[in-house]
């Protein structure tokens, strides 16, 4: 499926030469930081602990829904990879 993955502007900005907008083929939320990993090594980190599951601190929506790692994508899907904002 080609998809459309949006990154938080902090992962564009760790990793030069990557853009907001990452046009790809994947099946799976997991196929899509897998293509992000090999453009980028070290992005699967960022995004996804040891466990593999996204991090806390790591939201990832698939079509304004939040997605897991298994979540299957459709063609034309928007990915979007953003940073957790807290505050107290």
């Amino acid at each position: 499926m080609r998809v459309t993955v949006k990154l938080s502007p902090l992962l564009v900005d760790l990793f030069p030469g990557s853009t907001r907008h990452v046009g790809m083929e994947a099946a799976t939320v997991s196929d899509a930081i897998d293509e992000l990993e090999r453009c980028w090594p070290g992005m699967r980190d960022r995004i996804c602990d040891t466990r593999p599951s996204i991090r806390k601190h790591m939201n990832v929506f698939v079509d304004g829904e939040r997605s897991a790692l298994s979540t299957t994508l459709r063609e034309g899907a928007e990915v979007f990879i953003i940073t957790a904002i807290s505050g107290g």
